[in-house]
């Protein structure tokens, strides 16, 4: 656990991405910069998507840069929904989740960081029914193990 929130030399930054659907994608940056939230936004935000987010300048870059609408949200200001319908509180659900999951393991190497973060994604995709036919298909890459699960 770090000693102060927020990116510091004492954390890796995380992106987390998750639509009203549920679906999730997260990723290990390098740094957090615009170039490395292009890398991973730019190939799974469709042209006519709104990237919500909170204000951080990287988000705006970014939207700017891939001609796509951006809804900031202001929570420091108290703001937690934009127009009855824009609001971060699905990712920032997880995003708690997912701290809170990763404390019982009293920190994690960086170069494993990915694989937490995948097994994260199983947890909270199957639920009770991940079974470990399931959680090895995932691992590999292979839907085929999906079948009979409750996705």
């Amino acid at each position: 656990m770090a000693a102060k929130p927020g990116l510091s030399h004492e954390q890796i930054p995380v992106l987390i991405v998750r639509d009203r659907s549920r679906n999730t994608t997260d990723a290990v940056l390098a740094q957090a910069t615009t170039e490395c939230i292009r890398t991973v936004l730019a190939p799974i935000l469709d042209p006519d998507a709104v990237l919500c987010s909170d204000g951080a300048a990287i988000y705006r870059s970014f939207a700017a840069e891939a001609h796509i609408a951006q809804q900031p949200i202001n929570l420091s200001a108290g703001i937690r929904v934009v127009d009855n319908a824009f609001h971060i509180q699905n990712v920032n659900a997880y995003d708690s989740r997912l701290k809170g999951w990763m404390a019982r393991f009293c920190g994690v190497a960086t170069k494993y960081l990915p694989n937490y973060l995948g097994w994260r994604r199983c947890l909270e995709r199957f639920g009770d029914a991940l079974t470990p036919a399931i959680f090895l298909g995932q691992a590999v890459g292979r839907d085929s193990s999906l079948a009979g699960a409750n996705t």
